[in-house]
């Protein structure tokens, strides 16, 4: 593993800040400098693990991380997301059949490409991602439509949503606050805000009314 101390100045701190969490470790430092000479990239720290990037991604709060490894790939994201809601995934994969990229998305991914995709792509999977929005590399994005092209939006599998997820839903739908949610779960405010914008993202929701009709819809919370 290896990590990489912030200088502090504004020109740092505009930038950025990335996980790499790759297995191969040549590899993985091609990425890093690859990602760096880009200009508005800085990555913060370069992992071989799950379990190392856990802890780094508690310690310097990215805003992506990028990750390619062979074995529990969907396990390690999960984790992940668990412990860091608002980072935001782009996985590496050499697989992209419709039910590989399915597995990706309902694990929350954000950013999904074929471990061959350019350079020139992968920055541009990471600047969309920092902003929130999902990206999916070049011949991908049919298989999403594939997918889920005639699912209405917020009528989505509840399974996708983890146990935490599903306990703020309910919460959520019963008129919790995210001040009391916050409180009722030991999360902060803004932990549990990421988390209801991660879910309405999930589920194909845009408003607070939607996830309320999901959740009864669901069985999540009876309508009484």
């Amino acid at each position: 593993m290896s990590a990489r101390k912030s200088s502090g100045s504004r020109q740092d701190r505009d930038r950025i800040p990335v996980v790499v969490v790759f297995d191969h470790g040549v590899l993985r430092d091609g990425l890093r400098s690859l990602l760096e000479e880009a200009g508005d990239v800085r990555v913060v720290a370069t992992l071989a693990t799950a379990g190392d990037a856990l802890r780094e991604i508690a310690r310097t709060a990215p805003r992506v991380a990028v990750l390619k490894l062979e074995l529990n790939g969907m396990e390690a994201v999960r984790t992940i997301l668990e412990k860091a809601p608002r980072v935001g995934v782009i996985m590496l994969s050499d697989q992209s059949s419709p039910a590989a990229l399915r597995r990706a998305l309902e694990a929350g991914v954000l950013g999904y490409l074929a471990g061959a995709s350019s350079g020139e792509e992968l920055l541009k999977a990471v600047r969309e991602v920092a902003e929130g929005r999902r990206y999916l590399g070049r011949g991908l994005a049919e298989g999403f439509v594939d997918l889920y092209g005639e699912t209405r939006p917020g009528t989505r599998n509840v399974e996708r949503l983890t146990a935490t997820e599903r306990n703020i839903l309910r919460l959520v739908a019963n008129g919790g606050s995210n001040p009391s949610i916050s409180k009722a779960l030991g999360l902060s405010t803004r932990t549990v805000e990421t988390y209801r914008l991660r879910m309405m993202r999930k589920l194909g929701v845009d408003s607070l009314a939607a996830l309320v009709k999901y959740a009864i819809r669901h069985g999540i919370v009876p309508l009484e």
